[in-house]
């Protein structure tokens, strides 16, 4: 069971712990500690101090070792209670401002953004839009097969989004077209979310449209579907700085980095539930899901006019919280600045 309130020392040989094994990767020792950090105690009074940690879940103790590590309990402390962040460095302002204002479009923007990070804080950087303030600047519909329509969002400050529509028989091209035409009046203007809310109400008088109900009311009673924009929109940067880290040296974890990369699915729960939450840190079990459970995710939101969304890392728990925190809290701010001139 952990305890409310640490004492001063208790507070110092735990943020102790952490820096040591944060750096190390390596079970602390209390000798170690004791050598590493002017903490002004002994080594035995840290020993004992140590011991009472583990009995209140902040520290755990591998039985091949005889040092200790710290717990999700001891990670989360440090976030809330002992971390200094400070400020990004100038050379890594530079690299980010450089990498990112290179770029116009929200998708390269955010492509940009995940990688930086990735590669600054040598966790996995990631990125992703919410494109229901996204606003609707023209619908296309082309006839692809007999059974099947490709509609083309093309949307305000980011790249055209294509869906798929099934359709139960083959409709002439004036019918698609006629439709197109009607779709883009009632719609052309509004944001996704707007879209997807009032579709209904705003196609209640247009769906005998030159008698083609068929095909709008597909739009009407689809909306959520077809106007909500995921799935693939993930986007991620280098996995290769996480590979090189001890934690991903065992097959085990290895499979379980290769299965985020190449299923970001897993993280869409994730994203919606931090959408309007500003700086996020989740941190091992915090995680709903337990594919995540070993790992810690930081993200801050972005939002400017019709574009919002997240980026961050997602790494192993053993994490530089004091660097990785305010390199995302600078990403995002920049990116802010960049998606309202776009």
């Amino acid at each position: 069971m952990s305890r409310e309130e640490l004492t001063d020392r208790e507070q110092r040989v735990l943020e102790a712990v952490i820096r040591s094994y944060v750096d190390n990767a390596e079970p602390a020792g209390s000798r170690t500690i004791a050598k590493t950090f002017e903490l002004g105690i002994s080594a035995a009074t840290i020993r004992n101090t140590m011991s009472d940690l583990e009995d209140w879940g902040y520290l755990f103790h591998p039985h091949t070792s005889a040092g200790r590590i710290p717990t999700d309990l001891a990670y989360r402390f440090y976030v809330d209670e002992a971390i200094r962040t400070g400020d990004v460095a100038p050379s890594e302002q530079d690299l980010i401002q450089r990498e990112l204002r290179s770029h116009t479009a929200i998708d390269t923007i955010l492509e940009s953004a995940a990688e930086v990070l990735s590669v600054l804080t040598q966790e996995l950087g990631l990125a992703t839009p919410s494109f229901d303030d996204a606003v609707l600047e023209q619908l296309q519909l082309l006839k692809v097969s007999s059974e099947r329509l490709l509609m083309v969002l093309v949307l305000r400050g980011t790249a055209a989004r294509t869906i798929f529509i099934e359709v139960a028989n083959e409709l002439p091209e004036e019918a698609v077209e006629s439709v197109a035409r009607v779709l883009n009046q009632k719609l052309a203007g509004l944001a996704l979310g707007e879209i997807k809310r009032s579709v209904r109400d705003r196609l209640h008088d247009a769906v005998d449209v030159e008698g083609h109900r068929g095909l709008m009311n597909i739009f009407v009673e689809e909306a959520e579907q077809l106007f909500t924009l995921e799935g693939d929109e993930v986007v991620l940067g280098t996995a290769q700085m996480l590979a090189d880290q001890p934690e991903f040296s065992s097959n085990q974890k290895m499979r379980q980095l290769l299965e985020l990369t190449e299923a970001p699915l897993v993280l869409q729960d994730v994203f919606r539930e931090r959408q309007e939450a500003g700086l996020t840190i989740t941190i091992g079990g915090e995680n709903l899901n337990p594919r995540l459970s070993g790992f810690t995710i930081v993200t801050s939101t972005y939002s400017r006019g019709s574009l919002s969304g997240l980026l961050g890392v997602i790494g192993p728990t053993r994490m530089p919280y004091d660097k990785v925190v305010p390199l995302v809290e600078y990403t995002s701010r920049l990116v802010n600045n960049l998606i309202e001139k776009t």
